[in-house]
């Protein structure tokens, strides 16, 4: 079972993986508070926190959620940099520092075929382009039932009619194109959750972006 919240100020798409009681949530964006009161009131044992990439509005919940759930937090290493950077980062696109906590227990994820958490299996492909450290979570169409789809949990390298920024110093156009390449490859009947915005899947995608890569 998947539930979607947009959160923050910048309606980042914050997930949360459910299989029995156990949750795994994919980029918890920042708003801490409701997270927390979200698990709460669905009586949910967290396991881990995934990120797609490092951007603030997709981690800034990290560190206050690892203050009462004593669980991992996972990203690419190639993103630390921007992790280090949280509040700065943040008050530069809000024009406030909002004193975000810094994650701790931090374990670093690369490409493989078979990555599993507590009940959770899932492949990791490696997606630089909007960040050296993007990544995205692909899961077979028996990992949560969902409707019998596979599922791509996409981050800000792929959207519904649109692809991740290149525009910041630290990203490549080239590295991007690559990572949608290989993202495009999948199934058709891939639904596609992204960092924002509503669900797309793969064929779709593949006829929007033709022109592109």
């Amino acid at each position: 079972m998947i539930f979607k919240y947009q959160l923050g100020q910048l309606q980042t798409n914050c997930y949360f993986l459910v299989k029995e009681n156990s949750c795994l949530i994919i980029d918890p964006a920042d708003e801490a508070g409701f997270i927390l009161e979200e698990l709460q009131r669905r009586k949910l044992n967290l396991v881990g926190i995934l990120a797609t990439h490092g951007h603030f509005d997709h981690i800034g919940a990290v560190g206050e959620i690892q203050l009462t759930h004593d669980v991992p937090f996972y990203i690419s290493e190639k993103d630390q940099f921007l992790v280090d950077r949280l509040n700065e980062t943040a008050e530069h696109f809000l024009g406030y520092n909002p004193h975000f906590l810094p994650p701790t227990t931090v374990k670093y994820l690369t490409e493989t075929k078979i990555f599993q958490i507590s009940n959770f299996k899932f492949q990791i492909f490696a997606c630089p382009g909007h960040t050296p450290g993007g990544v995205s979570y692909y899961l077979p169409a028996e990992a949560l039932a969902e409707a019998g789809l596979p599922i791509l949990f996409s981050g800000d390298t792929l959207f519904r009619q649109g692809i991740g920024r290149y525009d910041f110093s630290y990203c490549s156009k080239d590295d991007l194109k690559n990572s949608l390449k290989k993202l495009l490859k999948l199934p058709k009947n891939t639904k596609v959750y992204s960092g924002h915005g509503e669900e797309t899947n793969i064929g779709n995608e593949q006829t929007s972006l033709q022109l592109i890569v």
